[in-house]
C-alpha cells in the first residue's frame, strides 16, 4: 500500500477495562498494527500501552476526550494497556486490528 493512503479498520479482538482513578491495565485481544481506543466514560482518561502487565497509565500519557475515541499505530511487542481517568471512571475499550479509518 502506498504511503499517506487508508484503508478500513479490520478489528481482530476487544477488551474493556475499567477506568478510575487509580491505573488499572488489560491483556490486549487480538494482533494488528493499530488499536481504537474508545472512552465510553463522560470524563477525560489517559492510556499508555506497554509490553507486559505492569504497564501504568498516569496524567501525563495520552489523553481520550470523554464520549470519543482515537485510533492509533502500535508494534507487535504491544500486548497490554492502561487508563486512568483523573476524576470519575468509566469503561474504556480496547480494538485491536489493522486499517487507519473508521
Amino acid at each position: 500500500m502506498p504511503n499517506g493512503s487508508v484503508s478500513p479498520f479490520r478489528p481482530t479482538g476487544t477488551v474493556s477495562l475499567a477506568a478510575s482513578s487509580a491505573s488499572a491495565n488489560v491483556t490486549l485481544s487480538g494482533g494488528g498494527d493499530t488499536v481504537v481506543v474508545t472512552n465510553t466514560a463522560g470524563v477525560l482518561a489517559y492510556v499508555r500501552f506497554g509490553s507486559d502487565a505492569t504497564v501504568v497509565a498516569s496524567t501525563t500519557d495520552m489523553p481520550v476526550l470523554a464520549s470519543s475515541r482515537v485510533i492509533l499505530s502500535v508494534n507487535n511487542l504491544i500486548k497490554n494497556a492502561a487508563a486512568i481517568t483523573p476524576s470519575g471512571s468509566g469503561t474504556i475499550l480496547f480494538s485491536r486490528g489493522d486499517g487507519s479509518t473508521l
